[in-house]
């Protein structure tokens, strides 16, 4: 990719100012419109500046988020799929990336989002940091989790099986494998229970899970607690 095309997919610094070249995200995107999170991060992955919109988010001040890695904002899953797309930031093969991922909002509130990377480089072309957009999938005050009642969600032990795996970041073929299942039944029981938690992806069914209390807090991998297995 030549500086020229570079330029076009990513955002340049010069001592005056930065300036986007993608169009306007909220046409790009229909959640910007409601809300979007700024922040940006190092090379290192380090939080170094973000808009008040962000830390009211994580539920972190200032002070407790610039400085502290990205991933500790985000789900102990984050790493192997967000690793990867960083990675090929840094090396120049890619300037924009857009991942479902779930925020971990203090005290012990998770999320589900939409989060972007676009790489920010210098006039010289070399990459000097990295502008995350991260656009969450429920509005300020939504209810949907809390109106549900826990004797609404007792799981069968397979499909606390299909949950934890979900949560881990198993795609649906390993999923299938380690649970002697079709590709099709690890669907169904998916879909099952997007419909019990109300999510709308695998992504919000987990950030559904954590907010019910369902999964295990501090311990890799998640798994669900007994009291929410038939």
């Amino acid at each position: 990719m030549t500086g020229a095309s570079r330029a076009r997919d990513s955002v340049t610094v010069s001592s005056r100012a930065t300036v986007p070249a993608h169009p306007s995200e909220s046409r790009l995107n229909p959640r910007a419109r409601r809300r979007t999170c700024t922040a940006h991060i190092d090379t290192e992955l380090n939080v170094t500046a973000a808009d008040s919109d962000f830390y009211r988010q994580f539920g972190r001040s200032s002070a407790d988020t610039c400085g502290r890695s990205l991933f500790d904002l985000l789900h102990p899953s984050a790493p192997s799929v967000m690793g990867r797309h960083f990675r090929r930031l840094a090396e120049g093969r890619c300037n924009r990336f857009v991942e479902r991922t779930v925020g971990l909002c203090a005290p012990h509130r998770v999320f589900s989002c939409e989060l972007t990377g676009i790489a920010v480089h210098d006039t010289s072309d070399r990459l000097v940091g990295i502008v995350v957009l991260v656009h969450p999938d429920e509005a300020p005050g939504d209810t949907t989790a809390e109106s549900i009642s826990p004797r609404d969600v007792l799981l069968s032990k397979l499909d606390a099986q299909v949950l934890e795996g979900v949560a881990s970041g198993a795609s649906t073929v390993q999923l299938a494998t380690r649970l002697y299942l079709s590709r099709q039944g690890v669907e169904y029981h998916v879909g099952l229970m997007l419909r019990k938690l109300r999510a709308p992806n695998r992504a919000a069914l987990v950030a559904r899970a954590h907010s019910l209390g369902m999964l295990t807090v501090g311990h890799w991998p998640p798994r669900v607690l007994p009291e929410f297995v038939k």
